[in-house]
């Protein structure tokens, strides 16, 4: 499946708050997670309802289209020339998180990851075709984590790293800087100063350290609505939301493997019109007071 796979990932520029609904404890409005493992992920109705948005797919540019109503989908209510309703020929996965910044006392973050994180991820790489001799370090133990071999690091000072109010020993190792420069090249490119900055700044932590970061190391803010007439909070009107911080990256899969609604047009047709390039795009919540600004970057099947 890999040439119809297209990788593509998100790096949130500012906050991301992809929510929930209502939660059940003191954060009104949560951040979505994965039922089996807690960490926040961005579900592919969103990504595919972003994408159908940024390339103005209204049901009436679907009407008329082939394309777009090709891509995404026309609802049951049918078409002006008479055609019948069909199902999108994309398919979107939910995109997971890979990579999650955490406040460091050297080196200002640090993007950590974990084994069972990079295993996941290494199975969209495999189906995309971008495994390329790839391997996922094993899982560390609970006080050590792993930087990429020969990269001056920028997290580690006198043997130690410290990650928000935890202190870690470390270990160089030589599948984390294969994957740091993969991961690299996927979000910067060759020529981007970020590529080493990336590279200096990634960790591969113990399973569980990355269970609690990507529980406890969410951004939770107060917001409040302000009586219009006394310019003082309304009452009532304080509530909390959940957002994953600037810089987290997150990573899934898009492909097409049947074409609806169109007998003349391919998978590349499809995947080379609107799952190419970079992308900045607005995700989630709270559009107007900047959060949500994100990153998307396509990368198609193919080895490497």
């Amino acid at each position: 499946m890999a040439n119809e796979t297209v990788l593509f990932f998100i790096h949130a520029l500012t906050p991301l708050h992809v929510g929930a609904g209502r939660g059940v404890r003191f954060i009104d409005l949560p951040v979505i997670r994965e039922k089996i493992t807690g960490w926040p992920i961005v579900p592919g109705s969103a990504i595919k309802g972003v994408l159908a948005d940024y390339y103005h797919a209204t049901d009436a540019q679907r009407e008329t289209n082939d394309k777009l109503r090709s891509a995404f989908g026309i609802a049951d209510k049918g078409t002006v020339d008479g055609g019948m309703p069909n199902a999108g020929s994309l398919v979107f996965t939910d995109a997971h998180l890979i990579c999650l910044p955490v406040r460091s006392l050297y080196g200002t973050f640090a993007w950590i990851t974990s084994s069972m994180a990079l295993k996941r991820f290494m199975r969209d790489l495999e189906s995309a075709g971008k495994a390329d001799g790839l391997s996922v370090p094993e899982n560390p133990s609970e006080d050590i984590l792993l930087i990429p071999s020969d990269t001056d690091s920028l997290l580690c000072r006198e043997d130690r790293v410290f990650l928000e109010d935890y202190d870690f020993g470390y270990q160089e190792d030589d599948s984390t800087k294969n994957l740091a420069e993969k991961m690299a090249n996927f979000l910067y490119g060759d020529a981007s100063e970020w590529k080493q900055e990336f590279i200096k700044r990634f960790a591969v932590v113990p399973n569980e350290a990355f269970d609690f970061f990507s529980e406890m190391g969410t951004e939770v803010r107060a917001r409040i609505r302000i009586e219009e007439q006394t310019k003082t909070v309304k009452e009532g009107a304080l509530w909390y939301e959940e957002y994953l911080p600037a810089e987290s990256v997150l990573a899934g899969l898009i492909w097409c493997d049947r074409i609806y609604g169109s007998s003349t047009l391919s998978a590349t047709d499809l995947t080379g019109e609107y799952c190419q390039g970079e992308l900045h795009l607005q995700m989630g919540g709270n559009a107007t007071i900047g959060k949500g600004q994100v990153r998307m970057l396509f990368h198609q099947g193919g080895e490497s």
